[in-house]
């Protein structure tokens, strides 16, 4: 609720890491890892942005964020893990029923 986010190990209680207030204090809706690139994962908060985290990138930082002018209730992946072609689609589904399919650069989708 306070845009906080733990990346926690199966075997312990205590967060990996930690990134706090990760979103400006807004809640967190959604988030998910990519499914075709295991250390990029996505969040969306309160106010309809996009974070994207490349942890190899950057793990201090999103290195990217996306306004979404209308008010999004949630978001999903697309993407096929076994195939290397880097096809990689956020579904978002907007509060007015509409649904939005857009495609993430290649370099947050390739393996």
């Amino acid at each position: 609720s306070d845009g906080s986010i733990r990346l926690h190990q199966m075997t312990s209680e205590y967060p990996l890491m930690q990134w706090n207030d990760s979103t400006n204090g807004q809640p967190i809706i959604a988030l998910q890892w990519a499914l075709t690139r295991p250390a990029v994962f996505f969040v969306l908060d309160a106010s309809s942005n996009i974070y994207i985290w490349d942890l190899l990138e950057n793990d201090l930082l999103p290195v990217a964020k996306q306004a979404i002018p209308e008010n999004v209730i949630t978001m999903a992946l697309l993407g096929e893990p076994e195939k290397t072609n880097g096809l990689l689609g956020i579904v978002l589904a907007q509060e007015s029923g509409e649904i939005d399919i857009q495609y993430v650069k290649k370099k947050w989708a390739l393996p």
